[in-house]
């Protein structure tokens, strides 16, 4: 029976790590990253190399309580997801759209700050890699399908080598008490500081659909 487009994809990417010689460690990696992403991003493979490099510096397991903020909606997040059970619901990912390819990763602390790692696509380092510089600065002209394989396997060659860290100390946010209110315009209950100008943000700043029926 043929393999589904998704199968294939980490069918490739596999005898590709496998052909380099990547630590098994990294081929689970990539391979759970790809599956939860649902294809085969560079972005995605990218932040694998960043998770790892960040565990390492932290001296940390992917199985403790960890919590991540990141520095861009696309690709890096969802590895952080998948390996580290960082997600938004259990309020161990932010996600600031900041554009930077970054992420800082850290322990739980019960003071003010938190010591974390922030790790980062080095664009110095990136000239040694012509096609993932290519990709990554979205330069003119770059035809990432007729380039796809070449930017794969530069991408598993370069591993680590294109990104740098440093220590970094993040601001905790205190947990606050909070009440439900009721918003004068749709009727649903909301936590009571989320409430502005008469109207909860869904009815409010950040409406973001029109009502068209029931």
């Amino acid at each position: 029976m043929p393999l589904d487009p998704l199968g294939a994809t980490v069918q490739k990417m596999t005898g590709l790590m496998k052909r380099l010689g990547l630590d098994q460690r990294i081929q689970d990696y990539v391979t759970r990253s790809i599956r939860f992403h649902t294809h085969a991003a560079p972005g995605v493979i990218i932040s694998v190399f960043m998770v790892d490099l960040a565990l390492e510096i932290l001296g940390a397991e992917p199985s403790e309580r960890l919590y991540a903020t990141c520095e861009t909606r696309k690709c890096a997040p969802d590895p952080l997801q998948i390996l580290l059970g960082c997600t938004a619901g259990n309020n161990r990912l932010q996600v600031l759209p900041i554009g930077r390819f970054a992420f800082t990763l850290n322990r739980p602390s019960d003071g003010p700050t938190a010591d974390g790692v922030r790790v980062f696509v080095d664009p110095k380092k990136l000239p040694a890699y012509p096609t993932i510089m290519a990709w990554y600065s979205h330069a003119r002209g770059f035809d990432k399908k007729g380039r796809e394989d070449t930017l794969y396997e530069e991408i598993f060659r370069a591993g680590r080598r294109i990104l740098s860290h440093e220590r970094v100390r993040l601001k905790v946010p205190s947990k606050k008490e909070w009440e439900s209110a009721t918003c004068p315009c749709c009727g649903e209950l909301v936590p009571g500081d989320l409430i502005e100008g008469g109207a909860c943000k869904g009815c409010g700043p950040t409406a973001y659909y029109e009502k068209v029926g029931v």
